[in-house]
């Protein structure tokens, strides 16, 4: 049975550089906010999430209008907490075929930008959590988004932050800079098929 490693990280911290190294070892990973937008297109969970929207988040093609959806649940925690409740379960089902997919595995990693506020760290085996300071991750996303700073902030706002991840994280990996952050990537990835 593979272990599993959630990967978690703020914003522009560069888990996703991370996690793209890690599956260039020839590891399973899943990214859970890429499999969510997957899931979203599934006609049944079109329609719960339409109807939790009074059906008024359908584009002609009849997919569901994420940037639309974004604006509503954005200030609604009430609405973010629904349509969480609708994501999420159907995320983790999907997880757990992937699991069973890859069962002969010594680890799967589990990429999830809300892998502790969603509870989802409980099912793992370990967790590692990729930090960068705050100013470089700012710069990061300014770049990668084309948005102003007031807008990466505003998103940050949203999230844990990584003071409160830390007591969660049984690795942590500093990505500031690269060739530094792969070697910690190579020595968290060591010490978890040792263990």
């Amino acid at each position: 049975m593979a272990k599993i490693i959630g990967l978690t990280g703020g914003i522009g911290s560069g888990k996703t550089t991370i996690v793209n190294y890690i599956a260039s070892k020839n590891v399973p990973v899943y990214i859970a906010d890429e499999e969510g937008k997957r899931i979203m297109e599934q006609p049944r969970i079109i329609e719960r999430i339409n109807t939790l929207f009074r059906n008024e988040v359908l584009l002609d093609n009849g997919q569901l209008d994420r940037k639309k959806i974004a604006l509503l649940v954005f200030n609604d925690p009430e609405k973010l907490e629904a349509l969480n409740s609708i994501i999420h379960p159907a995320v983790a089902a999907d997880f757990e075929l992937f699991c069973k997919k890859n069962e002969n595995e010594a680890i799967i990693v589990k990429e999830s930008a809300v892998l502790i506020e969603s509870g989802a760290y409980k099912g793992c085996d370990a967790v590692v959590l990729v930090t960068a300071p705050k100013i470089l991750r700012i710069e990061r996303v300014m770049k990668r988004d084309n948005i102003s700073k007031e807008e990466v902030l505003q998103r940050m706002k949203n999230q844990m932050s990584d003071e409160e991840k830390i007591p969660y994280a049984d690795f942590i990996i500093t990505n500031i800079d690269w060739e530094e952050a792969q070697r910690q990537t190579e020595k968290v990835l060591f010490q978890l098929l040792i263990e």
